[in-house]
Formats: structure tokens, C-alpha cells, sequence
């Protein structure tokens, strides 16, 4: 089963009552009255990170992509719950004092503090993050409207290519392997703007597993497809520069998950409005496609206008 056909089939049901919940079918769990807002995620070795090699970034990327699922939201977080299901092997006294060091630093850089947690023996490493935010407003999937523009924050792409290189799958030079491996643990969360996305986005979702796939997520329970422009999708000079050199197709690269950055939709009247905040905030913000009417299919365009498809379309849980 598809992960969204196990909750559909077995959990929306029993949550049907519950209006913060969302219909189980959005990032985070809302309660409008309390303004309060939470996430949930769990990161298993060998799915969401390669190997425990360095727990120092590990730590880092995981809890980077679980307060994400907030600020997509235009919430800022404030505080996390850590849950560590490991062994004597992987929770060494080195192990925890690097993770402890590098939690410190997240929250110093992020402004969110530690609350609690959990702790248990498992030969399987893992770890569930709950993040935690106050709002009494947050910006929803499903709300994109018909010719809205689509747009996205940041680059895409070199968190994938880096875990290429780290599963040497990939030759580059030293300087730009460092990079991009920098890409894959730290993604650069674009925290500043959540207190302008309520100016302008319509509907919103983090990149976690994948462009075409998270947009898909964004607007699935609408009567909506996507038109996207392959030129228009925006990658770092680096990545650029490996595209050309090893002449590889742009779509393939851009698309596999683990950027964390933000992708919404706006009416195309705010396009100067998403100027500003762009300006303000530092934060790099590219219109993409439109969001076009269910009747007609979602495509991606090339340069020449040419219809094409993207081999992989991004990371799907599968039971």
C-alpha cells in the first residue's frame, strides 16, 4: 500500500471528529482555538539518512526536516521532542556527546528549545522528532486556487546529488563533494519567511520527498492539475555547472526530496508582494508554473515547450 492508502484506510476514520487534525491529509495537527501547532516525524537508517557515520549531522538533518513541516506553514517553531530508539553500538558515550553539541547549536540557530523525549533499546536506530509552534492561523494543502502562479524558495537538487556522493555514486571535485554533502545534512530553512507567506500563499507544502510529488500532495484532494517549466526551476551555480559538464537531463536531478524548502501557490496579483518579502528576507523565491484546471494533466515543459517526464517523480512510502 501507498502511505496516504493506509491512512485513508485505516486512521481517517477514527480522526473524522477531530478538526485539528485535518483530515490526517496536511503536515501538521492545528488546534485553532489553543493556537497550537505540532508535527510528528520519524527517521529510520537507510530510509531517511545513510548511515550514522557522523551523528553530528544526522541529528542536524532530521530535526532541520521536521520543524520544516511548520514553517511551510507560516508557523515558527518553539519547541521539540526527541525520541532515540537505539543500541550500545550507535548510542556510544562519543555518539550522544556529538548529538547533545550539535541539538545545542540547532537551537541556538533556530531559537527552539528541547522538552522531552523518549529513549528506548532497538538493534534498528531511529529517531521521532514532534515539533511545536503557536499560531492561530496557519496555511493550508488543498487551498490552491484555478491560474494560480506555483512557486518555490531556495534550490533544489543538491541534497540529492550529495547523497549520491555519499553513496559513491557520483565522482566531483573535493571543494564542490563538501558542498553538496553540506546540502544533504544542513538544508538551508528559509525560517524568515514565515511571517510573510500569509501575505500572498495560497496553499503551501515543504519539498521533503520530492517536487513533482510533494505538489502532487499539495493539491490531491482538489479538482487541479500543474503546468511546470523546467528552465523556470531554480538550482544552485554548482549544480548547474555538473548538469553541463556531465551534459544530464535538469528534471532528473530536481525532483528526489530532502531540499526542505517551501513550495506555494499565489494569486498572480501578488507577484510584487512575493518580490518584496523576496528582498526583504534574503530568501531566494522562484515562480515555477501555474496551477491549471483537473481537466487537463499535469506536465512539465521543456525550453522548447516539449512535454516531458522526470524518471523519478520522488520518494513514495510503500507497504
Amino acid at each position: 500500500m501507498h502511505e496516504f492508502e493506509l491512512i485513508k484506510n485505516y486512521f481517517s476514520k477514527i480522526a473524522k471528529k477531530n478538526k485539528s487534525a485535518l483530515n490526517l491529509n496536511d503536515d501538521v495537527f492545528f488546534d485553532k482555538r489553543r493556537g497550537i501547532v505540532l508535527s510528528v516525524d520519524t527517521y529510520n537508517i537507510g530510509t531517511h539518512f545513510f548511515n550514522f557515520n557522523s551523528p553530528d549531522l544526522v541529528i542536524k538533518k532530521i530535526l532541520r526536516s521536521s520543524i520544516s513541516d511548520l514553517i511551510c506553514k507560516g508557523v515558527k517553531p518553539k519547541f521539540y521532542f526527541i525520541s532515540g530508539s537505539g543500541n550500545k553500538k550507535t548510542f556510544t558515550k562519543n555518539n550522544l556527546y556529538k548529538i547533545s553539541k550539535s541539538l545545542k547549536l540547532e537551537q541556538n540557530k533556530f531559537n527552539i528549545v528541547l522538552c522531552g523525549g523518549d529513549t528506548t533499546f532497538s538493534n534498528k536506530l531511529s529517531f521521532t522528532i514532534t515539533s511545536m509552534g503557536y499560531a492561530n492561523r496557519i496555511i493550508y494543502r488543498n487551498k490552491a486556487k484555478l491560474n494560480d502562479d506555483i512557486y518555490v524558495t531556495g534550490n533544489l537538487g543538491d541534497s540529492y546529488l550529495g547523497l549520491k556522493l555519499l553513496n559513491n555514486k557520483v565522482n566531483i571535485k573535493k571543494k564542490d563533494r563538501l558542498f553538496f554533502i553540506d546540502r544533504y545534512y544542513k538544508p538551508d530553512l528559509p525560517l524568515n519567511l514565515t511571517k510573510h507567506l500569509f501575505k500572498f500563499a495560497n496553499s503551501s507544502i515543504d519539498i521533503s520527498d520530492g517536487l513533482i510529488d510533494d505538489l502532487s500532495k499539495m493539491i490531491n484532494t482538489q479538482n487541479l492539475s500543474f503546468h511546470l517549466f523546467e528552465k523556470k526551476i531554480p538550482v544552485s551555480n554548482k549544480l548547474n555547472n555538473f548538469i553541463k559538464y556531465k551534459r544530464l537531463n535538469k528534471i532528473n536531478l530536481i525532483s528526489n526530496g530532502d531540499d526542505y524548502q517551501v513550495l506555494f501557490t499565489a494569486n498572480v496579483n501578488k507577484s510584487r508582494i512575493i518580490q518584496n518579502a523576496s528582498k526583504t528576507t534574503g530568501i531566494k523565491i522562484t515562480k515555477i508554473g501555474k496551477i491549471v484546471s483537473g481537466k487537463d494533466r499535469s506536465f512539465i515543459f521543456d525550453e522548447k515547450g516539449k512535454e516531458i517526464q522526470a524518471k523519478s517523480k520522488g520518494y513514495i512510502h510503500q507497504f
